[in-house]
């Protein structure tokens, strides 16, 4: 099975920040990039980007989902570090260009195609490790994929870290890769030492997220998850099966949540515990490992709650049920 991510369609769209305007947004081969070696992003980590889906239809039309939720975040996400800003129009015309040029590359469900879009500080300036890059691009890629998480629903293994962070509490909101970097050393630790599939970041004992998705507990007709604030990613994954849970009639509490009330709570027989994001869309989690000892989440199987918000959100996505939020635009 080809690796989640690794195939690509031949061409992408692409727009650049000049330092004064911006580019008419074209389409251009997929490896046709060229940097400067002293560009901004390659020294100064100037970098930010997205992952939404396409997903196709029984009768055959393909729709993004939640599309406007992720351009919101990535203008968010360019600014707090400081890239050049741009019209929300102009990426959702990239990303609808690309689709609409490659949307037989859009793979039957459970496949969808992965979109990538990019924004990356281009200014030719190893001088400015205090300043902004004054020019950028910004491209999107398409990748027709599977699930993220080979294991499929196989639950998942977590070390609770109290000690670090994934990323300075200030750059939590922004969906950067050098984030994503800062966590791998902890991460490969956790595989290494532990069998673990991902590291749970509680900072002083308060339960964020993981390495690369948002965490939910699910104790009887409860979901408690952190409420939003800078130190973690607003995932719209999350907000998604947050707004489906209350839909079921779940109590749905986004409160604090510490590492204590977690081991305590999943000792219970109906607990469940999920990994929500774009790419894992809701993997259960079976086993936590913490100071050594592995607690069992419930059952250590998938719960019954997980599987039927999965499945709530795959309906929506897929077209199976009624897309009542209007989350899917049409391509």
């Amino acid at each position: 099975m080809t690796a989640f991510g690794t195939q690509f369609a031949p061409e992408m769209a692409l727009a650049t920040f000049d330092g004064q305007q911006w580019s008419t947004p074209s389409v251009v081969p997929s490896d046709s990039i060229s940097l400067h070696p002293g560009a901004h992003v390659l020294h100064y980590a100037s970098t930010c980007f997205e992952g939404l889906k396409v997903f196709s239809h029984a009768d055959g039309s393909k729709h993004v989902f939640r599309m406007d939720q992720n351009i919101t975040r990535m203008v968010q996400s360019s600014r707090l570090i400081s890239l050049p800003a741009f019209k929300e129009n102009m990426l959702s015309g990239m990303i609808l260009d690309i689709v609409g040029r490659y949307k037989d590359l859009v793979p039957a469900p459970p496949g969808t195609m992965y979109l990538r879009p990019t924004h990356i500080g281009t200014e030719a300036a190893i001088g400015k490790a205090a300043a902004p890059s004054a020019q950028s691009m910004l491209y999107v890629l398409a990748s027709p994929v599977g699930d993220y998480f080979a294991s499929g629903d196989t639950t998942l293994r977590l070390l609770i870290d109290e000690q670090g962070m994934r990323c300075a509490p200030h750059m939590g909101m922004v969906k950067s890769g050098g984030n994503y970097a800062s966590a791998l050393q902890v991460l490969n630790k956790a595989r290494a030492e532990h069998q673990a599939d991902q590291v749970l970041f509680c900072p002083d004992g308060d339960v964020q997220e993981t390495a690369a998705a948002n965490f939910i507990l699910i104790d009887g007709n409860e979901l408690i998850t952190k409420p939003l604030d800078t130190s973690f990613l607003h995932g719209v994954t999350r907000a998604s099966i947050l707004t489906l849970a209350a839909d079921m009639g779940m109590i749905v509490s986004e409160r604090d949540l510490s590492v204590a009330e977690l081991i305590e709570r999943s000792a219970n027989g109906d607990a469940e515990a999920a990994l929500s994001g774009t790419a894992a869309v809701l993997t259960p989690v079976g086993t936590l490992i913490y100071n050594g000892k592995e607690h069992t989440v419930g059952t250590g199987k998938p719960g019954a709650k997980t599987i039927q918000l999965r499945k709530a959100l795959n309906d929506i996505q897929f077209g199976v049920a009624e897309d009542r939020h209007g989350w899917l635009t049409s391509v």
